[in-house]
């Protein structure tokens, strides 16, 4: 295996493994990682709309309405009909679904914490900026800049 492989699989690797402790962190809380990530989207930007929410989605490709349809039935997200375009609904959190999400960002900071500790030992931003050339241009990127309101579009 060349160094290019190595890398790439050590990227995978550490997807997976930060996946698996996250999952592990929200179980509790009844959620799912992209279910933690709808909740933290919408307390960020709401209202949105489907299409806009899944334009911000990192862990989802392709519309969230699944996992919307969920979160609905759950009680944690709400869909409200727009007064001036009967097709268009918008998404917000109910008062259940933002305490919630409370809990959520405690576990998220927690898991940064963690993140940073390790980072201390190592080049963080120099990774930072490698995985950015990388991801940038592509869709995961792009909603990962939408969030931070870094996109261009």
């Amino acid at each position: 295996m060349d160094r290019n492989d190595e890398l790439r699989y050590l990227i995978l690797a550490a997807q997976r493994e930060g996946s698996r402790l996250f999952a592990e962190q929200v179980r509790p809380l009844g959620l799912t990682p992209s279910q933690a990530e709808v909740l933290a989207v919408l307390y960020e930007e709401q209202p949105l709309s489907l299409i806009e929410l899944g334009a911000r989605m990192v862990c989802e490709t392709g519309s969230p309405s699944r996992l919307v349809d969920g979160l609905v039935k759950a009680e944690l997200v709400e869909r409200i009909p727009s007064q001036t375009d009967q097709r268009k609904v918008t998404l917000t959190l109910t008062e259940r679904g933002t305490a919630l999400y409370r809990e959520v960002a405690a576990v998220e900071q927690q898991f940064g914490a963690l993140i940073g500790a390790w980072g201390e030992q190592a080049d963080l931003e120099g990774m930072m900026k490698a995985l950015w050339q990388f991801v940038g241009d592509k869709p995961a990127g792009k909603a990962l800049a939408r969030r931070l309101k870094r996109d261009r579009e």
